[in-house]
């Protein structure tokens, strides 16, 4: 009997709860009357001091709404959400849906407050009997309460919290409960219901389950869907209609017969309607989500990583994910559909996912920075031959693969600061086929750097002898570069590449002062050479690579984002230089020759680094730049000879012969149906240099050959061996730069050491006296340039 007792006591204290929640929602019937007077005391305490524990006001979480990511020409690139869900007005939602969710969630939601009280007390009195929660009593305010509490959740703590089965979660309901019906109309709590309510399925709200499931909208509905879709909200991955059809139509089935039984709808329209069909899956419309379903999932990944870099999006990244995901947000792109399909032609013209070697290409603006396209051979995934690396980033975002060494692509940097010092574009350099630069020293930024102890680097291509600034480029010679280099100083070249947004993409560091700077240095991406190449086409204005252009909240107001940046990086004459230069590259004789295409102006630089373990070519317009390499991405790392690509073996493997075709494909495609354009021709004074005389040395000791160039203002260094000269033994040949060209103030003169091969030349003997006097030419062949040792030869 005690027992018994217990039990009974437990009922009625349930009870009397219930009555007191109930008079302070001002939900208790008039006609409810239980005679429960003697017991009214019991728990009352308790009870009133958790009521007064309750906050007043139920703050709510803005619908979670999916955002986009568009292209430039607005189509669609990705959708982000958390819960897919479109927010319509309550007369947007076809009447026979509301009165579906209506018949089978709370018949008399009109007429009740903010509980249903003889719904509440049947389902208080038969779980308390059965020791624990059987039935739900829940109004559809309440049920709002209960879901905006879970969609508030940020901890598995406080999703607990929201979702526990107690008495005191369901008096904290009904506090909420009062507060909602007191603030809003009963069609409004409707409307924010069924845009709040899961329907299965990843479709959150009436608008984006009537799309998913139906290929429709919510006005649309008509009544087998509206049951569907009021079916789905007790249970909606038990209801699924994709998961189990027979459930799905069982419970829609029952939807239908509670409309019946409330004179909703007739019964003929119920079973006309329990005749059809659940879903058509044909019609069941999946709602792509992330990047990874993405047309261009690279890129978009890309895009993502930037937003979350934004501080208008939160303190920090996850607060920054969780808002990009929800907050309906539109994000309009750099990307160029046109373009990326020109980029993704030529990657699939060129190579093929199941290569042993990769390739990837990036396309950017001249001028704004935009990128424009970005595409790789491997596609987006964790299948064979996929891959989740974005081979044309950084590593500084989840996904980036972090670039590869850039072989001679790094020797426009050493135009630009050769150029930069004043050095003209014939600037001549003794350029032998391979030079010993063991242990010699390079001036950089902090000081000197010095060579291996063994270090004789040598050309690739046939091109040496006395060559030009222009000749060297158009043959990628190295020996050339590097004196070149060693002129400029290394500090020069560093600063120019690190203000073209040159650095280490995989430590994030300044590229380093070695030597061999010029011949390639650290590791860069695709998207930094384009756009470090798009500067010099856009006359050395530099811009920092956008992909996001613009940011709109869901009610469309602009959200702050960066937007172009720019600045000049480098003079307008100096860039005409190099484009002067790199566009031979691409005449005949050039590397890039059979590149060429189209009426416009091309300039454009290869690049093969040690072992051909990977292979550049980046070219540009005044209208785009672009970056093409092909590489092994595969540790260890090996030469691309007899690694395949495009399905076949590579014999070879070059800037121009491989990488380039990539590039030229691209840009043909790309620059279709754009208007001609050429590059500004370079001043005189940027074609001449801004040099000065280098001092006679000619004949010279080296020792007096040196002193003498530094007092003119240059520094000076004697080259290892000898040379075949018509000078005395062990007397300066010749230097380079040649006296003839000049050379900008505190440059490096080499000076050549003769090996006296060639011997004197002949002084013309004096005519025999009684004999007629011969005239001497004005030009005399025999007499060698203008010399101090022969001051009369070549004069009359």
């Amino acid at each position: 009997m005690r027992v018994r007792e217990r039990d009974d006591r437990g009922v009625v204290q349930s009870v009397v709860l219930f009555l007191g929640v109930s008079v302070l929602s001002g939900a208790l019937a008039a006609g409810l009357a239980i005679p429960f007077a003697g017991l009214a005391g019991y728990g009352t305490e308790k009870t009133s001091e958790t009521l007064q524990d309750l906050p007043q006001e139920l703050k709510t979480e803005p619908l979670a709404v999916k955002s986009r990511i568009l292209a430039a020409d607005g189509s669609l690139v990705a959708n982000l959400y958390e819960q897919n869900r479109v927010p319509v007005k309550l007369d947007q939602i076809n009447p026979i849906m509301r009165k579906a969710i209506v018949a089978i969630e709370d018949d008399r939601y009109y007429e009740h407050g903010a509980l249903d009280a003889k719904g509440t007390l049947r389902a208080l009195i038969r779980n308390q009997s059965q020791g624990d929660v059987q039935q739900g009593g829940s109004s559809i305010t309440q049920q709002y309460v209960k879901m905006s509490l879970i969609e508030k959740a940020r901890t598995e703590e406080e999703v607990k919290a929201a979702t526990a089965e107690t008495y005191e979660r369901k008096i904290a309901e009904l506090r909420y409960a009062v507060a909602v019906e007191k603030e809003f109309s009963k069609d409004e709590i409707l409307e924010k219901y069924l845009n709040l309510a899961n329907f299965g399925d990843g479709a959150y709200g009436v608008e984006a389950a009537a799309r998913h499931y139906f290929s429709t909208t919510a006005a649309k509905l008509n009544l087998a869907q509206a049951a569907t879709l009021a079916g789905l909200v007790k249970n909606p991955t038990g209801y699924d209609p994709t998961n189990n059809m027979k459930r799905a139509k069982d419970r829609r089935d029952v939807v239908l017969r509670r409309m019946q039984e409330l004179n909703v709808i007739t019964a003929k329209q119920a079973t006309d309607a329990i005749k059809t069909p659940v879903i058509d899956p044909k019609k069941v419309n999946k709602v792509p989500n992330g990047c990874a379903n993405s047309r261009y999932p690279f890129y978009c990944e890309y895009v993502v990583s930037q937003l979350l870099k934004n501080s208008a999006f939160g303190r920090d990244a996850k607060s920054r994910e969780h808002y990009i995901k929800t907050a309906g947000i539109t994000v309009k792109t750099s990307l160029d559909p046109k373009i990326q399909a020109a980029a993704q032609a030529s990657i699939n013209e060129h190579s093929r996912a199941n290569d042993q070697a990769i390739a990837a290409i990036t396309i950017v603006e001249p001028g704004t920075g935009l990128v424009k396209a970005m595409v790789q051979s491997r596609p987006y995934g964790s299948g064979r031959f996929q891959t989740a690396y974005n081979y044309n980033v950084e590593k500084s975002y989840a996904g980036g693969y972090g670039g590869f060494q850039n072989g001679s692509t790094m020797k426009a940097f050493t135009i630009a600061a050769a150029i930069q010092k004043g050095f003209p574009l014939n600037h001549r350099i003794m350029s032998p086929r391979t030079i010993d630069l063991t242990r010699k020293k390079f001036s950089t930024c902090s000081g000197t750097t010095q060579s291996f102890d063994t270090y004789r680097p040598s050309n690739s291509t046939a091109a040496q002898g006395d060559l030009t600034m222009i000749d060297a480029a158009r043959a990628s010679t190295n020996t050339y570069f590097l004196q070149l280099s060693q002129q400029t100083g290394l500090c020069s070249i560093a600063t120019i590449a690190a203000g073209l947004g040159m650095y280490d993409a995989q430590q994030e560091k300044p590229l380093e002062q070695v030597v061999s700077m010029t011949l390639g240095v650290g590791y860069v991406t695709p998207l930094m050479m384009a756009n470090a190449y798009a500067t010099f086409a856009a006359r050395g204005k530099y811009c920092t690579p956008l992909v996001v252009t613009a940011v709109n909240g869901a009610a469309g107001k602009p959200i702050a984002t960066p937007g172009i940046s720019c600045k000049q990086a480098l003079s307008p004459p100096v860039a005409d230089g190099v484009n002067r230069v790199l566009h031979e590259v691409m005449e005949p004789g050039g590397t890039g020759a059979r590149l060429k295409f189209g009426p416009s102006d091309l300039a454009g630089k290869t690049g093969t680094i040690n072992a051909n373990k990977a292979v550049w070519f980046v070219g540009y317009s005044n209208r785009l730049a672009a970056a093409s390499v092909v590489a092994d991405a595969t540790l260890p790392y090996t030469n691309l000879i007899n690694q395949t690509l495009d399905g076949k073996k590579m014999n070879d493997a070059s800037g121009s012969g491989t990488a380039g075709p990539l590039w030229e494909t691209a840009m043909r495609n790309a620059l279709k149906g754009m208007p001609e354009t050429h590059f500004v021709a370079p001043s005189d004074k940027t074609i001449r240099g801004d040099v000065k005389d280098i001092p006679f040395v000619t004949g010279m000791s080296p020792q007096d050959a040196i002193n003498r160039i530094q007092q003119a203002g240059f520094t000076a260094q004697v080259a290892p061996g000898m040379v075949d000269s018509e000078e005395a033994a062990g007397t300066v040949a010749y230097t380079s730069p040649r006296r003839r060209d000049g050379a900008p103030e505190g440059s490096m003169i080499t000076i050549y050491i003769s090996n006296g091969s060639k011997g004197q030349p002949q002084i013309p003997k004096p005519p025999t006296p009684g004999k007629p006097t011969i005239t001497i030419p004005t030009t005399n062949p025999a007499c060698p340039p203008w010399h101090p040792k022969y001051p009369n030869c070549n004069r009359r």
